[in-house]
């Protein structure tokens, strides 16, 4: 291999491999696999075993995610969602791929998506989504763009999830380095640990075919950070209670007894053998042989003060990531109002349409780069949108009656309807298609009756 491609390639391996362990202990968080490094000075490390877990950085990350769809996207100047785009999007499998990337930015604070050149010239540009577990890359802060990557190949273990750590994934086998001018795929020498050249593709497009989702980037730091971080701490804390609920369940979900005046052969069988504890405890208190004997039990702990905890960190939850409180099992005597319900889902909405609009970036510069694989001319892809489905996610009726007043005022054309109410561009080509085969609607286009506003908000 080239001593250029050398240099890169094992600069980016350190840096993939440097981050590795923090990525690492982030998989355990959203897993729900994390284990906690003390349990408490009231418990013994031997009741490690009822450990339990509270699964809060996922729920948080899937509430973010589950608000997160791509419906499309729409050039400068063009009111309709492009078609050939959305091909692309649709024949990369994007539909689910694309959820892969938001999930992945959210956890480990970036993905990637690579796109590489046609297999053959009826073919669509090839758009893959990587993850940040695979995938390192050197960041130009001045031109914010890409200046290399190294995506590697390694085999994954079979085992579950919860496995992973006592089984770690071999060392990579193959790798794709990504550079301005060409994409160049290497396979590593068994036994030596070389990399060697098995194929370039050339594309000399002054540029990596890679982008990066990117989530709560900063102005000195591009490279992202996880979104599970506010909620770490606090999930420790709260599995810590959990896990001393569990250990003052085992010892004090019995009430202790206690007898006065009994004497050994009470507690003994009719061939004076001992009899078990549990035994002795449930059976043999009724029958003691001296008649001043005396039997009382100590009040049983209440628990209610690990309810009150685990409470108190849920509301610290909700404070930090904006999830309504019903989201994680507050509730009160009287349900909530519908206003009271998306009263208090306005902060989550929010961040999830922050995410569309930084993820959004990244997808239109994954867009353009597919174009500008195909030689086609990107001047009217700098002004592109990604069309997004509603973060808030209102009911169908609710949505419906919305966008029905907005279409009756004239403020909102039908196809745009369409396009609030979530409808699919293909779907949207067929009500197309239906409206133009509509006898009323040709006898309005004929004689001008649709022309105006008013007119087009009456044959909606």
């Amino acid at each position: 291999m080239a001593d250029d491609y050398a240099a890169t390639v094992a600069r980016l391996e350190r840096k993939l491999t440097s981050g590795a362990h923090t990525r690492s202990r982030l998989d355990r968080y959203y897993e729900g696999r994390v284990r906690l490094a003390s349990i408490g000075l009231a418990l013994p490390p031997e009741m490690r075993q009822l450990s339990t877990v509270v699964n809060w950085p996922a729920l948080y990350v899937d509430a973010l995610e589950e608000r997160l769809d791509v419906e499309g996207f729409r050039l400068e100047g063009s009111a309709d969602a492009d078609d050939r785009l959305w091909q692309w999007w649709q024949a990369n499998d994007l539909d689910e791929e694309s959820q892969l990337a938001h999930l992945d930015a959210l956890i480990y604070g970036r993905a990637y998506v690579t796109v590489g050149t046609p297999l053959d010239a009826a073919a669509t540009p090839v758009i893959r989504v990587e993850s940040a577990r695979h995938m390192a890359a050197d960041f130009d802060p001045y031109t914010r763009q890409i200046t290399a990557a190294l995506r590697v190949l390694a085999e994954e273990p079979e085992d579950e999830p919860h496995d992973r750590d006592s089984h770690p994934t071999k060392p990579p086998y193959a790798a794709r380095l990504y550079l301005p001018d060409r994409t160049v795929s290497l396979e590593r020498v068994k036994n030596g640990g070389r990399w060697n050249v098995s194929g370039e593709d050339v594309h000399n497009l002054g540029r990596p075919l890679v982008e990066m989702l990117t989530n709560r980037g900063r102005a000195g730091e591009r490279s992202g950070a996880s979104e599970m971080r506010d909620v770490m701490a606090l999930t420790d804390a709260a599995c810590r209670s959990l896990t001393n609920l569990q250990g003052a369940q085992e010892m004090l979900a019995v009430p202790q007894r206690y007898v006065l005046g009994a004497s050994q052969q009470d507690f003994q069988d009719a061939h004076g053998n001992p009899l078990p504890a549990w035994e002795a405890y449930v059976g043999r208190f009724l029958m003691l042989a001296n008649d001043d004997a005396k039997a009382g039990q100590f009040p049983s702990a209440d628990l209610r003060n690990f309810v009150e905890v685990m409470n108190l960190y849920a509301k610290l939850v909700a404070s930090v990531t904006g999830l309504p409180p019903y989201y994680l099992g507050m509730s009160t005597d009287n349900p909530a109002s519908a206003d009271a319900i998306r009263s208090s889902e306005a902060r989550l909405i929010k961040r999830a349409e922050r995410k569309q609009r930084a993820f959004g970036g990244g997808w239109e510069r994954v867009m353009r780069l597919a174009l500008l694989v195909e030689g086609l001319d990107t001047t009217g892809a700098a002004g592109m949108e990604t069309v997004w489905r509603d973060a808030a996610t209102p009911t169908v009726a609710a949505r419906a009656d919305a966008v029905t007043k907005l279409v009756a005022t004239g403020i909102l054309p039908v196809e745009a309807a369409w396009e609030q109410l979530g409808y699919s561009p293909q779907y949207r080509a067929r009500l197309r298609a239906m409206t133009d085969a509509d006898p009323a609607v040709r006898y309005l286009a004929a004689t001008g009756g649709g022309t105006s506003d008013e007119g087009g908000a009456a044959a909606a």
